[in-house]
């Protein structure tokens, strides 16, 4: 972007002080100038006179945000930001001081990457996690579900009134009736309120655990990581092949630590019985219906239940959860 001395510069000497003097009498006609010269009526034509190419840059500056044409194309010499004019005194003499202010559309970008750095994801698409939705426009999707969407905004108010809460939440239903979608909205909700959180797509978790068997401390620094997160999503649980080391040495080890600490969440097609059938069984060692109610007791008394009806949005057809 070219300053006005810039442009001055590149003319004749003579030409350069009859433009000058036009440049100088077009910008302090300016409405925007003459705007704001009536908040500083201590300011005489000399002292503008100084800042010529201040007052340009912030006219300049004025213009291209009156017609952004995006943060990416910003046109500003710093991206997302504008020149604001303020007087200051120095030794007795009034001074025009120039600050980078930032946009709207870049601190909305800002506070988008700080909620990206507070929600982490494992297996899943993160296109929800970072898009923020209105509740209006999540009821609207499907009236159905109506109940449920209360029931995530009564744990929110609860949480952004009262802080960070012990029990979660276990959403249970049908599939595709959007329960993956209420959780995504949830983090999404809590972490602009500095909340950290993840939500992991079960089935492929667990396969990568037991990959990790050999690899002790990679297993370990996901444990802890999600054993200390803020908020903790166990996604469509149910759908995965556990076997007896990943159900009592990984995920029990998770939900041992959390219980009566920080809320752990659920989606699943089962409900709390079925979902302790499904943790007795393993394909190695068959039923273990002790180990499964050992498990269970750290899901079933740290959670509440909200069942998600709708119709499922993959397939367009209603459900009932």
């Amino acid at each position: 972007m070219e300053s006005l001395s810039d442009v001055l510069k590149s003319l004749p000497v003579g030409e350069m002080l009859k433009q000058s003097a036009s440049q100088r009498q077009t910008l302090l006609n300016d409405p925007l100038v003459k705007k704001w010269r009536i908040r500083y009526p201590e300011l005489q034509d000399h002292h503008f006179a100084l800042y010529l190419n201040r007052l340009y840059q912030y006219v300049k500056e004025y213009r291209n945000c009156s017609s952004c044409p995006g943060l990416e194309a910003c046109p500003n010499d710093m991206q997302g930001h504008y020149t604001r004019l303020e007087v200051e005194p120095l030794q007795g003499e009034p001074q025009i001081i120039d600050r980078k202010v930032s946009c709207k559309k870049w601190v909305s970008k800002q506070q988008e990457d700080e909620m990206r750095k507070r929600i982490r994801s494992f297996y899943m698409d993160e296109g929800a996690l970072v898009r923020g939705y209105q509740i209006e426009e999540i009821m609207k999707i499907d009236r159905k579900r109506i109940k449920a969407v209360e029931h995530i905004e009564d744990y929110l108010h609860e949480t952004k009134t009262n802080g960070l809460q012990t029990r979660g939440l276990y959403l249970a239903g049908a599939l595709g009736t959007g329960k993956t979608f209420l959780m995504c909205y949830l983090l999404h909700e809590l972490a602009a309120c500095g909340y950290s959180g993840i939500i992991v797509y079960m089935p492929d978790f667990i396969e990568d655990v037991k990959s990790m068997i050999q690899e002790p401390a990679k297993l370990k620094e996901t444990i802890e990581l999600l054993k200390e997160t803020d908020l903790l999503v166990f996604d469509d649980i149910g759908a995965e092949q556990l076997t007896p080391w990943v159900r009592d040495h990984v995920v029990a080890t998770i939900l041992n630590y959390r219980m009566n600490r920080k809320p752990t969440f659920y989606t699943s097609n089962y409900d709390l019985n079925a979902m302790e059938k499904h943790f007795s069984f393993t394909n190695k060692d068959g039923e273990e219906e002790h180990k499964g109610q050992r498990l269970m007791d750290r899901i079933r008394h740290f959670v509440d239940v909200v069942t998600v009806e709708g119709y499922n949005k993959r397939a367009g057809m209603p459900t009932t959860g």
